[in-house]
């Protein structure tokens, strides 16, 4: 216990010299097309590269953030772009606006690295009509990613098992932020799938547990950056080092050790 309080500890004091010393880390799902960079974006993105970075996978969400995800991979050879439906805009899109995004996805998807995020956020959405909704759309994504032959990235919040079902059938899957059980975690795994932890793992004992229990050949770290910051305020790329170095302390590793394999999964599932 105390080795992991001391590890909380460095998580949410920011980037020591050893830290920073890091060397071929990967953000495998960050938003930085979101407003809340606007006004130092460029600052963002170098200090990313200072702590150790070398590349970063933007997530879209709906029609704007995919096509802002696009333009930021043209713009940063860096940056990768996943295209997405995120199940927490379908309240505010219509039949038509569906439709163009869909249409979106598929013209653009050989700029990309991934489809999604997409799927089921149970937590936001409590009525079985929204639900079936999502699953609905859902399934639409998921029929997409696979005749696209491109990785699929679920967004599953307080819904990891029923995403699982509706996607057994693929060869890739990433379940970006997971946060659900070990049993269904490791059912992913089974089947070959990726999970990506995000940087909540410095705050979160359920997020340190999963880590404890993961297989690292199919670990990936996020920051999903501007959100789940391990220090509070605004989260950002650089920050992913506190989730690489607490993962390290609880698996009794190097921190360049697991730079360097959560780096080769994300280049491996996402082929870059």
């Amino acid at each position: 216990m105390t080795a992991l309080s001391d590890t909380k500890k460095n998580c949410r004091g920011g980037i020591s010299s050893t830290d920073a010393s890091l060397q071929g880390v990967i953000d495998s799902h960050c938003h930085l097309d979101f407003k809340q960079f606007n006004k130092d974006r460029d600052a963002v993105l170098d200090r990313a590269k200072e702590a150790g970075l070398i590349h970063m996978i933007n997530s879209g969400v709906d029609y704007s953030t995919n096509a802002k995800s696009l333009e930021l991979a043209r713009k940063y050879d860096f940056m990768s772009a996943t295209l997405g439906l995120s199940p927490n805009t379908l309240e505010s899109i219509k039949e038509p606006e569906l439709e163009m995004l869909f249409k979106q996805i598929e013209e653009n998807a050989g700029q990309a690295v991934g489809i999604g995020e997409a799927g089921l956020d149970y937590y936001h959405c409590k009525d079985a009509p929204g639900r079936q909704a999502q699953a609905k759309v859902f399934k639409k994504v998921i029929e997409m990613a696979r005749t696209l032959g491109k990785p699929l990235v679920i967004h599953s919040r307080d819904a990891e098992q029923p995403a699982l079902e509706m996607v057994k059938h693929l060869d890739k899957v990433v379940f970006h932020c997971y946060s659900g059980s070990i049993a269904t975690m490791k059912e992913a795994i089974d089947r070959g799938f990726y999970i990506s932890l995000a940087t909540n793992t410095c705050r979160s004992p359920h997020h340190q547990i999963l880590a404890r229990n993961v297989s690292l050949d199919r670990l990936l770290v996020e920051t999903d950056s501007p959100f789940l910051s391990p220090r509070g305020g605004r989260n950002e790329p650089s920050m992913v080092i506190d989730s690489v170095r607490l993962i390290a302390r609880i698996r009794g590793l190097e921190p360049q050790e697991i730079a360097r394999i959560t780096a080769e999964n994300t280049k491996r599932i996402y082929n870059i």
